[in-house]
């Protein structure tokens, strides 16, 4: 088991191996690894992997697997309250809500990686950020050893951000969800795209599971739903956040870069930004088997082969030629475990 690699365990099948490697099957042995890891000075905690880039070295601590599955919930006239097991599969936890009538996650449908990890993240498309239905964590706190459930508000969500991603050391045990429970009209198609795609204008109510039909259509088309088959998957989803910059400098933009309020501030679109700076789909750095999807600028992909290292080349690439075009540092999204991006 301690040969295990990391590139095994993550969607851009890179990373080298694991010092040690435990795997957990409950919520309790999953507290009890990591426990155990804590006597390591380095540890970490693994769920889908899809949000990972490891370093070819490996990881000389501990990796602890997260395998866990459940999902309880509590029905009143006003909605359900939801818990459930990290370990579980993001999207098909997202698939059972629909069947079950239960509305708030359709837009997130196709997202990798396992339920755990979604709030480190704040995962979010078309519209929808998990914050809006996210109401508590169980967490094992490594600073204090204590286990408790910590409220949606302690855990600075923001875009693609958390406590729990900078800063708070320990591990996720349960997610609790606030839902809707589904009625006639369907509910409400928030992101411009979607609603383009639906044949619908925004704002207009939809059935769930066309929502999510919908969503899976476009990720799909875009190489953001996993495919052992197609190389433009073999990626860790958009690579780079949408960069937050002033409005001033929003203005010094050419007149088509795509932009949005972001509070007093204005979010910019990577893709376009990238793009626009020459790096185009399909592009490699020659010799490299690292190259950008050929279905989105965002994604950097493993096309077969590819090693940690020149995953990172072409991520540094990127953010130079943006950087020297348009005067704008684009940040990874992925959680990088070894020095490869410092």
């Amino acid at each position: 088991m301690a040969e295990t690699t990391l590139a095994e365990l993550t969607t851009l099948r890179v990373g080298g191996p694991a010092g040690r490697l435990l795997v957990a099957e409950t919520t309790e042995d999953l507290v009890a690894h990591v426990v155990d890891a804590w006597s390591d000075d380095d540890w970490l905690v693994v769920g889908g992997g899809s949000n990972l880039l490891v370093a070819d070295g490996g990881f000389p601590g501990t990796v602890v697997v997260v395998r866990t599955r459940g999902i309880t919930h509590e029905a009143d006239e006003d909605g359900v309250t939801v818990r459930v097991a990290a370990g579980e599969p993001w999207d098909e936890f997202v698939a059972t809500t629909v069947a079950r009538g239960w509305t708030g996650l359709e837009a997130l449908s196709g997202i990798p990686g396992t339920v755990g990890a979604s709030p480190v993240q704040n995962i979010g498309a078309y519209g929808v950020e998990l914050s809006d239905v996210l109401t508590a964590v169980e967490f094992l706190d490594a600073e204090t050893g204590e286990r408790s459930w910590v409220p949606a508000a302690e855990l600075a969500l923001g875009y693609r951000t958390s406590t729990l991603k900078h800063g708070r050391r320990g591990a996720v045990l349960t997610v609790e969800f606030r839902l809707g429970t589904a009625t006639a009209d369907g509910v409400p198609v928030r992101y411009a795209q979607l609603a383009g795609s639906l044949g619908v204008e925004l704002g207009t109510r939809v059935a769930p599971a066309d929502v999510r039909a919908e969503v899976l259509r476009l990720r799909s088309s875009k190489g953001m739903v996993l495919d052992d088959a197609d190389p433009d998957t073999w990626s860790a989803g958009s690579f780079f956040t949408n960069p937050i910059v002033s409005r001033g400098f929003a203005e010094t933009m050419p007149l088509d870069a795509p932009r949005w309020p972001a509070g007093g501030d204005v979010k910019l679109s990577a893709a376009w930004l990238i793009e626009h700076a020459g790096v185009h789909r399909g592009y490699g750095v020659p010799g490299s088997s690292a190259a950008i999807s050929t279905k989105h600028t965002l994604a950097l992909t493993n096309r077969g082969g590819a090693t940690a290292a020149q995953v990172a080349e072409l991520a540094r690439y990127v953010q130079v030629t943006v950087a020297n075009r348009f005067g704008v540092t684009l940040v990874p999204e992925p959680v990088v475990v070894g020095d490869l991006l410092d």
